[in-house]
């Protein structure tokens, strides 16, 4: 049987915003004929994350560049239509890493079954997937949380810091999040229960923003950075005796700005003063622990002790908008593209 494929091939290297003319929308017919071991995948649910624009400029950074005239990757949850595999059989849901398109030819070691009774199969793809290893990992492992901390988020309502906060509140600490925009912030504090919430957004000048968190907080134990810019350049200067400091994302300068960062490096001599420790924290660090957090985080979602807020878009042919709608905060929580 033949199916017809779509595929969004990347073509061209953005300088600033990601957008359509990045991309070639392609179509083909892909058959189920497969090999031993070989499973045809449909993907429904497919992720966007801001390292994809990390992995789209020309420098190496922690991967070499995205390679041109290919399918754009990430990590995607589909159903399996077709299968040569013991292990899998039409109709299971699966996570894999098929990229921009409908139809995946995969391996059965390069899919996980999911199980659809134990938590929404898209958690794959948030909380207890590569977010949640990020915000868990980052946090647990890098930020040492004690009760009574200060913990600051930035980014707070995304898919990362929205779960950090959640995990920084259950180890006791007093967690202030930062975010764009009232309703954001509204969310921070109502939905997710954190004691404080920063609206960088109505606070044009590094000053005015300084103040507000040091009002929040005053000061700074653990700080969790999922933004970089001017966010940072104002948290840092509060920061306690001992404090830690975890760079997972600096969202505010991929647009552009990696190669030259014009925000957010000018903070060495605070960390001197207060013998602070800084660390970067990547989820592949921390692939091979995935069992631990999971074991951990899973029966938090499944009892509703987490929130697992997630932002979905309807259509294939939004894939590149929905990455560049990540530069402009337009999501709360995970953002994924139903296809």
């Amino acid at each position: 049987m033949n199916y017809q494929n779509r595929q969004w091939i990347y073509v061209k290297r953005p300088e600033g915003r990601v957008g359509d003319e990045h991309y070639e929308l392609r179509e083909h017919e892909i058959d189920d004929v497969l090999s031993t071991n070989e499973v045809l995948v449909r993907v429904r649910y497919v992720s966007v994350d801001p390292y994809m624009r990390i992995q789209q400029a020309e420098r190496n950074t922690y991967d070499l560049p995205h390679p041109l005239g290919i399918v754009q990757r990430a990590g995607t949850v589909g159903q399996v239509v077709a299968s040569k595999s013991a292990g899998f059989a039409a109709g299971d849901w699966v996570l894999s890493y098929s990229g921009w398109q409908l139809y995946d030819k995969c391996h059965q070691n390069e899919l996980t079954r999911l199980d659809p009774e134990a938590a929404p199969v898209t958690a794959a793809l948030g909380a207890l997937g590569m977010p949640g290893r990020t915000a868990w990992f980052g946090l647990m492992e890098a930020g040492r949380p004690r009760p009574g901390d200060t913990l600051v988020v930035s980014g707070a309502a995304g898919a990362v810091g929205s779960l950090v906060a959640q995990f920084g509140k259950r180890a006791g600490c007093r967690v202030v999040g930062i975010a764009g925009g009232a309703s954001k912030c509204a969310f921070l504090t109502d939905t997710l229960g954190l004691d404080a919430a920063v609206d960088y957004r109505a606070y044009p000048t590094l000053d005015g923003l300084r103040a507000a968190i040091d009002a929040a907080t005053g000061g700074v134990d653990i700080y969790f950075d999922n933004v970089g810019g001017m966010v940072t350049d104002a948290v840092i200067p509060l920061i306690k005796l001992r404090a830690r400091i975890i760079i997972c994302g600096a969202i505010a300068q991929y647009d552009g700005g990696l190669d030259a960062p014009d925000l957010a490096p000018r903070f060495l001599q605070h960390m001197l003063f207060k013998r602070a420790s800084i660390q970067g924290i990547l989820a592949r660090d921390f692939t091979a622990r995935m069992g631990e957090m999971q074991a951990v985080v899973a029966p938090w979602i499944k009892a509703g002790d987490i929130v697992t807020q997630e932002t979905f878009v309807d259509g294939f042919e939004q894939l590149p908008r929905a990455l560049n709608s990540l530069f402009e905060g337009r999501n709360l929580g995970k953002l994924l593209v139903r296809v």
